[in-house]
């Protein structure tokens, strides 16, 4: 992953417009957070190929960045985000990494589902 360039990431995003796509939305304090100190409470959201369709996207901010993907009847939104990349496959991952280097946030668009997550088996069909 590299830097989020917000031109590249917005001409990204522009790509699945109006397109049915599958989303990744997670954040995370993750498990350091409460191995650190036994008082923070491990907080976590997570959604994998959600299937929708956007019909507006915007990046913003001066890093860390926020993207809100505007749906027909709501609106997809994460921030903190400070990294992306793209897949051969076409995806769009974008993260946003703490001081730690430790994932906080992740947002991932594709035109094709998801792969299995290691650990969890995805139910069939």
């Amino acid at each position: 992953m590299k830097g989020i360039s917000k031109d590249a990431v917005q001409a990204y995003l522009d790509k699945f417009l109006n397109k049915s796509v599958y989303i990744h939305l997670e954040t995370t304090t993750g498990s350091y957070s409460a191995h650190k100190d036994e008082k923070n409470m491990t907080v976590v959201a997570f959604i994998r190929n959600a299937k929708v369709t956007y019909h507006q996207a915007k990046i913003t901010g001066n890093g860390p960045y926020r993207v809100g993907l505007k749906l027909e009847d709501g609106w997809i939104y994460a921030e903190g985000l400070t990294d992306w990349a793209q897949t051969n496959d076409q995806q769009l991952l974008l993260a946003g990494h703490n001081g730690e280097g430790q994932l906080a946030i992740a947002l991932q668009i594709s035109e094709i589902p998801f792969g299995e997550i290691e650990g969890v088996e995805e139910t069939e069909k």
